[in-house]
């Protein structure tokens, strides 16, 4: 696995929740709502790029964030 790829992953996705102005905890819950169980340890975990993301956690990012896939991947 390349980890410098999840790091550039969670780079853009702490960029677009900064861009938003979420908190993590904010961001965290609105992925809850939409049915991705995803805690903010966890979120903090795939912005530093120490925990791999799922497809169906970077769907909810995408449509939570309103963002294509194309914006959250490097």
């Amino acid at each position: 696995m390349d980890h410098s790829y999840d790091q550039q992953v969670g780079q853009r996705i702490r960029a677009i929740r900064k861009e938003r102005k979420l908190t993590q905890e904010q961001l965290a819950a609105r992925l809850q709502t939409s049915g991705c169980d995803v805690t903010r340890s966890a979120l903090a975990k795939i912005e530093a790029g120490q925990r791999h993301i799922y497809a169906a956690e970077l769907r909810a990012l995408r449509d939570v964030l309103n963002v294509s896939c194309d914006e959250l991947l490097p």
